[in-house]
């Protein structure tokens, strides 16, 4: 299939590297008219030249700021068709050592972003229509470890957000439907890194690939291909799903 999501404008959070990227190329691949935002102005700008998509400078944890990108997007494009909420970090830590700063801040790029992304986009979309909102949870939100208090937490509070906001969206048919994404471990440039700051990476990339009983990591593909579907008319009965895309991590 070609041009599944032709002349849809997409808005695309933390799109400089990563699954981001992925998914921008993806849905650039089908058509859509894709611009990315992040906060690594110099990488955005250098993402953006490469795929031949906007950019716009954004810290998504600012609620000012993600006013006057939406408005942005309206006066380049006059209308939002999809919203992929990507932005996110991992914050390390068991409830021993984590300190209160650190699970403040997993919450606030994790799961307030996404709160304040869809609150400013969801006007926009249905003005035009209706739309897709794709937001980023994680495996982690289903598979709890003792040293990710913070984020394990917050990507499973970003699970039930993703299913209130879908819920209202369809009490006032305004043509919104919103979806969550659980990515496993996916062999990403953060991933690498953490990979290669670990005593014997080796040991450590077999362990993150026998972790997921399919035996391997994820590619950035394997999610790109699932926000292309979300974005797509194809999912147009999907909203309020958590889609679990995780090599069976969820369920080992």
């Amino acid at each position: 299939m070609a041009g599944r999501v032709s002349g849809k404008v997409v808005l695309l959070t933390g799109g400089a590297m990563g699954l981001g990227k992925a998914a921008a190329a993806a849905l650039l691949a089908e058509g859509a008219k894709v611009i990315i935002t992040d906060i690594d102005e110099p990488a955005g700008r250098a993402t953006a030249a490469e795929l031949g998509c906007g950019f716009i400078n954004q810290d998504v944890t600012d609620w000012d700021r993600w006013q006057e990108v939406i408005a942005e997007v309206e006066v380049r494009h006059g209308r939002l068709d999809v919203l992929v909420n990507n932005a996110a970090i991992t914050v390390f830590g068991s409830i021993a050592d984590i300190s209160p700063e650190d699970f403040r801040r997993c919450y606030t790029v994790d799961v307030d972003s996404i709160f304040m992304g869809c609150k400013a986009a969801i006007p926009l979309m249905a003005r035009g229509g209706g739309g897709s909102i794709v937001n980023f949870s994680s495996a982690a939100g289903n598979k709890p470890s003792p040293d990710l208090a913070a984020y394990n937490s917050a990507k499973a509070a970003v699970v039930m957000l993703t299913k209130s906001i879908a819920l209202y969206c369809a009490r006032e048919q305004n043509g919104v439907r919103v979806n969550s994404v659980q990515p496993g471990t996916i062999l990403t440039p953060n991933v690498e890194s953490v990979i290669a700051g670990t005593p014997d990476p080796d040991a450590t990339r077999a362990a993150f690939s026998v972790a997921q009983p399919i035996g391997r990591m994820g590619e950035g593909n394997d999610i790109a291909h699932l926000v292309v579907y979300l974005a797509s008319d194809e999912s147009r009965f999907a909203t309020g799903a958590p889609f679990i895309v995780d090599g069976g991590l969820s369920i080992a």
